[in-house]
């Protein structure tokens, strides 16, 4: 592949629906341009860009991967991403790469869930969007009423610029609306044709409906045509391009990926009407002086890495897209988001998993470095002398947690290392670990995320591990007052143990934790035995008579005792204050209490009812509901942690993917009686094994 510099540059993030064809698309339009020679089949697991061993098994991305491509002495930059919600942050990620995005919608689909969900973070991101309308060539696709469903669910902005020719098994090419001539498909390319009779008024009502947006983009232009003067063509494709590359108009295109039709006219329309790389101004803080600065391609190197992959054997491949400058093989970089300098060793790009070697990364191009130490996802690389920084890349919250256990024996220090690394390359993907249960827990996306996640540690750094839900995290308390006495006397050969202890318990408000108070009048138990029992005490309250759990909200008062000169220890006052605790506790009320978490789903207003029925059916409580920024519903609810162990998948359902959710833990209360007594059932039988 030969160098090319920013004005000769394109990048586009290929997105939609799963199922849609965004992969098929790729490959197609890869085989199209001359950059592979044979055209795979996702369902052969031998695309150029599903590659790794879990795309290949579930016939699905899962991640976005990098594919360049020449066309009309112009290099493409593909990113072929996932369209199933659990890995949106790759999607996230591209988009912070590229200028333009391609979505994918089937002709016999239409738009779906995540159609929606990729336009909209495209509005969010500022991106100019085309629409491929793939699948034409099967039954029942239609045209006309694929654009009334565009126009329907995206916006009345969507415009045509090309036709089919033909329908469903018999569509065999497209007509370009600018120029008014049909294409017929010849195998890998298009013959020249004459618009069919019949087509003719069709075509020429949608050629009118396109001048009448493109001139729009240009007020002056608008102006000259309300007049009725005639518009040169050139002037308005310069008007059809500006208003694309404002976001004022978003053209639909169409084809097959499976019959590789459209293609060349799917790529001319990429290189004419999209962004060259460099054209974009972009924003950056000056680390110096905290303000945002407004930069252009001519300004010192600055990159971000908006992609991290990690290998056992390659290492870590960090792909970047540089804005201005160019990084050069065997140089420095300055991480401004850390503070380190890195050294650059080779750098390629990629295409699928194949490494294509390159002399720099020029502003407006993407590429790969490997084996920077420092650098992150997310991270900023610069010149020192002129050091930014890019804003973070936004991606969502995990949403779905299993906690994580060795299948052998052994092999706890080898999962850490591989979570660690895992962590690295995936943004959503995060480790931590709940010190009271003593169990390592993952977060990710949903189920489907994670089950990837330990497909890739097994296949990557070949070590085992099984998920469970986790354990949740309840806890005893009293709420009644108990005064009792523990007495621990043992007599043995040589000195014996004696320790004798009256303690009072007595709840506290919640949020009160644990109380020693010491009471002790007389010397009836010695000062230096009192640090023993309530060391006792605390230990003790690790572990509930009810089901083991800690208890909480208690004050303990050291009344009364008794001791002996010889026999009395420190051990002793340990175990009588435990002793005086287990009945002090099993005489005070004893209840167990569950974690309530603050709850926001965000929805679709059409589905408010379907969430608050199924919150209200996990003993939840609905706090209320408001509009969010993004103009979903915000339903915030009270729901025990026990019934939403599972939520993110349950949301999915009920939302077909669109619904989100925000948790953080609230307060303890006390679990309904016979929901108790099974808990504590349970908690017997485990101890009992």
């Amino acid at each position: 592949m030969k160098e090319y510099t920013g004005d000769k540059i394109r990048n586009v993030a290929i997105v939609g629906h799963g199922g849609a064809g965004t992969t098929s698309l790729t490959e197609a339009l890869l085989y199209r341009s001359g950059a592979i020679s044979r055209m795979c089949k996702v369902e052969d697991g031998q695309t150029t860009t599903d590659f790794e061993p879990e795309e290949i098994k579930r016939g699905v991305s899962v991640s976005a991967t990098l594919a360049p491509v020449e066309w009309n002495d112009v290099k493409i930059n593909f990113l072929d991403t996932p369209g199933f919600a659990d890995f949106v942050a790759e999607v996230k990620g591209a988009f912070r790469a590229v200028d333009s995005v391609l979505i994918v919608v089937s002709a016999t689909s239409g738009v779906q869930i995540g159609t929606e969900q990729c336009w909209n973070l495209a509005e969010e991101a500022g991106l100019p969007r085309l629409i491929f309308v793939n699948k034409m060539d099967r039954e029942n696709a239609d045209f006309d009423q694929i654009m009334d469903n565009l126009r329907t669910k995206i916006g009345k902005r969507v415009l045509p610029l090309h036709l089919p020719l033909g329908k469903e098994e018999n569509f065999c090419g497209v007509i370009d609306v600018f120029n008014q001539k049909a294409y017929r498909g010849n195998g890998n390319g298009a013959d020249e044709i004459e618009v069919p009779d019949e087509l003719k008024d069709w075509v020429a009502d949608a050629h009118s409906k396109m001048v009448e947006a493109a001139v729009e983009a240009d007020d002056e232009v608008m102006e000259k045509y309300l007049e009725g003067e005639e518009i040169p063509d050139n002037v308005i494709m310069n008007c059809l391009v500006k208003g694309i590359r404002q976001g004022i108009i978003f053209p639909v295109l169409c084809g097959s990926a499976y019959k590789n039709i459209g293609l060349g006219r799917c790529l001319n329309a990429i290189v004419n009407y999209t962004f060259p790389s460099v054209l974009n101004d972009f924003e950056v803080e000056n680390p110096t002086t905290g303000k945002t600065e407004v930069r252009d391609s001519n300004a010192p190197m600055a990159a971000l890495v908006f992609k991290t992959t990690a290998d056992p054997f390659v290492g870590r491949l960090s792909f970047v897209r540089v804005f201005s400058g160019a990084i050069s093989a065997d140089s420095a970089v300055y991480n401004a988001s850390r503070e380190e300098m890195e050294k650059v060793g080779p750098v390629f790009t990629l295409r699928g998993k194949t490494q294509i070697p390159m002399k720099q990364i020029v502003a407006g191009d993407i590429g790969v470095i490997s084996r920077l130490q420092f650098t992150a996802t997310g991270d900023t690389l610069s010149d020192k002398n002129n050091p930014v920084l890019f804003k973070p890349i936004e991606f969502p919250l995990p949403m779905y947690s299993r906690a994580i256990y060795p299948k052998k024996k052994g092999d706890e220090e080898k999962i850490a290392g591989a979570l660690t690394k895992l962590m690295d390359e995936d943004p959503t993907f995060i480790v931590t670990r709940n010190n009271v249960t003593k169990e390592t827990l993952i977060s990710g996306m949903g189920d489907q995320h994670l089950e990837i996640i330990m497909e890739r540690m097994t296949r990557k750094f070949g070590v085992e591990a099984e998920l469970r839900a986790p354990i949740v995290e309840y806890k005893e308390t009293i709420r009644g007052t108990a005064e009792v006495e523990g007495k621990y006397k043992k007599q043995t050969g040589g000195h014996g143990q004696y320790g004798h202890v009256v303690v009072r318990l007595e709840p506290l408000p919640p949020g009160g934790g644990f109380e020693f108070v010491d009471k002790i009048f007389g010397g009836a138990v010695p000062r230096q035995y009192i640090p023993a029992v309530e060391k006792g005490m605390r230990e003790a309250v690790e572990h509930g008579v009810l089901a083991g759990y800690p208890v909480v909200d208690i004050r303990i008062t050291l009344l009364d005792g008794s001791y002996h000169t010889v026999d009395s220890s420190e051990m002793a006052f340990k175990v009588a204050a435990n002793q005086a605790f287990q009945k002090g506790c099993a005489e005070a009320k004893p209840v167990l209490m569950e974690p309530y978490y603050n709850l926001d789903v965000y929805c679709d207003e059409r589905v408010t009812g379907d969430v608050i029925s199924d919150l209200n059916s996990k003993r939840g409580r609905i706090m209320g509901m408001q509009t969010a920024e993004d103009g979903r519903s915000c339903i915030k609810a009270q729901v025990p942690y026990a019934e939403i162990l599972d939520y993110a998948v349950d949301l999915r359902a009920l939302t077909q993917g669109t619904g989100t959710f925000e948790m953080k833990f609230d307060h303890y209360e006390d679990v309904p009686p016979k929901m108790a007594e099974k808990i504590i059932e349970e908690a017997k039988e485990k101890e009992g094994k």
